[in-house]
């Protein structure tokens, strides 16, 4: 038995929203706290190793277990000594469960002086050598310094609210201010956020700090904050979108720069750019020397590397590699690249170039009008989002109608018809859109998705819209700028919800503090006043009331059939 999901439009265009019962998630701040330093014991066995020196807290969370190989993470280049004080840095690194659960590893790290290494011959330190040395190769105090990194674990992911957090508890060690390190630490775990719904949360770690969460309105819309933009200044219009048909038609794509922090950003930008796709192959957007072998895997993925590696990725046949430094990519004689069918390609590239170039219309103008400021990243960001959405909908407009539910098995299932919806459209042969619906992100989206009555997105609201009105947006510039200007508002106002933000103070390290010559290494924690203070401020918590908004469901729109 078959039943088709196609629900005619209502007479008035309003939908009716419902509130379940469900209230919104809340979640911890931080899962967990980690200390990690340079492993003395294996320092005369090659290749530096890291070891973690503590963590907080000492047993896993119920449903949350200890993400292993962190120590790996936090240095991806290897463990290395260093002959000079470097200054501190700060990423973030994704990691990803047997669940498909992500957590991400916000990652603070600063250099300490190796006082019990001074004297060892086989210390293999970055730089050039001493040429102040003694005579019989012996490495003078003072001349070698060991990476440490403070490293914070959470289902949430905030990159800024997190540096702040670390920033803070390196400041309060660094400058040897008058708040105990156990207290900042405890107070990561005891802080609850909601995981959406568009509310500000100020807390405090204790340390003179004042710091703000802002959540989204809507948590099935990405968050790029200014990832998408910053991807298009590095590699261009053409680069970027033979990216994007890449991950869509399954192909695997690497990401090379000599910042972990731009690795992170643009992977985060590429994966958003597929929404309402999700990507379900592997998501490493920094991956550790040690494990550079998965690049020769042969399932699909999203990876970023140092280029510190590119001698090791150059032989790669079937990776397409991006150089985020160099604003290149390489796509290899093998691989047969599936582009977007016409008109939508030209369209997207002159729609592109129109959000991301608008002087170009008026450069040839002999009385060109006084120049107007540009966007800023952020809200450059969502206009280049606002095109994406706006081409996926174009995609998968009428998608709802060839969706059918099948109910011979002990569960109804949603099944999409295929066949009926590029025979319809008349891109039976397309090798991409065939290749799109084919994958196993699309096979994802009719399962999210499928159901007619759940909560809505700016998607839904997009794809069920008329034919005839992007045809009217393609035929007239203005109110297409008009249309993709309200699209990326509406993305923002995800991101901001609040346009009056409240006043946050985040106390920095002092100027140079990093060069001090005589720094006391970072302190061991009292482990049992930490458990305590977290203990106390949890059973606190669980006796106040959680105050949260009720999830939105409604008949989703079907929109015009194909």
């Amino acid at each position: 038995c078959q039943t088709w999901l196609f629900f005619g439009r209502r007479k008035n265009a309003e939908l009716c929203w419902y509130f379940s019962g469900k209230a919104a998630d809340m979640a911890r701040l931080a899962d967990y706290f980690t200390v990690v330093g340079y492993d003395q014991e294996k320092a005369g066995s090659g290749e530096g190793c890291g070891k973690i020196i503590q963590r907080f807290p000492k047993k896993d969370w119920e449903g949350t277990a200890f993400p292993q190989g962190v120590e790996m993470f936090c240095q991806p280049g290897g463990w290395r000594l260093s002959r000079e004080r470097k200054a501190p840095t700060f990423f973030t690194v994704v990691l990803t469960d047997i669940d498909s659960d992500r957590h991400y590893c916000s990652c603070l790290t600063f250099y300490e002086a190796e006082v019990n290494l001074q004297g060892s011959k086989s210390i293999e330190a970055d730089g050039d050598e001493d040429e102040e040395a003694e005579e019989d190769g012996l490495i003078q105090p003072a001349q070698v310094f060991a990476p440490k990194s403070l490293i914070l674990v959470s289902r949430l992911d905030y990159p800024e609210i997190f540096r702040g957090c670390l920033g803070l508890i390196y400041t309060v060690y660094i400058d040897n201010l008058n708040f105990p390190l156990e207290g900042l630490v405890a107070n990561l775990f005891i802080f609850q956020v909601p995981v959406a719904g568009g509310s500000q949360k100020l807390f405090s770690l204790g340390a003179g700090d004042r710091q703000l969460i802002q959540t989204p309105l809507n948590d099935t819309l990405p968050v790029t904050y200014k990832s998408v933009a910053l991807l298009f200044q590095q590699l261009g219009i053409q680069n970027v979108l033979s990216l994007f048909c890449a991950v869509l038609t399954e192909h695997k794509v690497l990401f090379h720069s000599s910042s972990y922090q731009r690795l992170g950003e643009a992977c985060r930008a590429l994966e958003a750019l597929m929404f309402p796709l999700r990507y379900s192959y592997p998501y490493i957007p920094i991956l550790p020397s040690r494990l550079l072998e998965v690049l020769s895997s042969p399932t699909p993925f999203v990876i970023g590397v140092h280029s510190m590696f590119q001698n090791e990725i150059q032989d790669l046949l079937d990776v397409i590699i991006a150089d985020l430094d160099g604003g290149t990519i390489k796509i290899p004689e093998c691989i047969h690249l599936s582009l977007l069918p016409e008109p939508l390609l030209h369209q997207t590239q002159s729609t592109l170039s129109l959000v991301l170039h608008p002087d170009l219309e008026i450069a040839d103008n002999a009385f060109p009008p006084p120049r107007t400021a540009p966007s800023n990243l952020k809200l450059l960001d969502k206009e280049v989002r606002a095109v994406f959405l706006r081409l996926f909908a174009q995609l998968f407009q009428g998608y709802r109608s060839c969706l059918q539910l099948i109910r011979i098995h002990s569960e109804p299932v949603i099944h999409f018809h295929k066949t009926a919806f590029l025979g319809q459209r008349g891109l039976i042969e397309n090798d991409f859109l065939t290749k799109v619906l084919d994958g196993m992100a699309f096979a994802g989206f009719v399962s999210e998705r499928g159901p007619p009555y759940r909560a809505c997105d700016l998607f839904d609201e997009l794809v069920a819209l008329d034919v005839e009105s992007f045809k009217e947006e393609e035929a007239n510039p203005v109110m297409l700028q008009k249309r993709i200007r309200e699209l990326s508002e509406q993305l923002f106002r995800n991101e901001n919800p609040n346009p009056h933000m409240a006043f946050q103070k985040v106390p920095r390290p002092s100027e140079g503090s990093h060069l001090r010559v005589h720094q006391v290494p970072f302190p061991l924690l009292d482990d049992g006043k930490v458990e305590k203070m977290l203990q106390d401020g949890v059973a606190k918590h669980s006796l106040t009331p959680v105050s949260t908004r009720p999830e939105k469901k409604c008949v989703v729109p079907a929109g015009p059939p194909v």
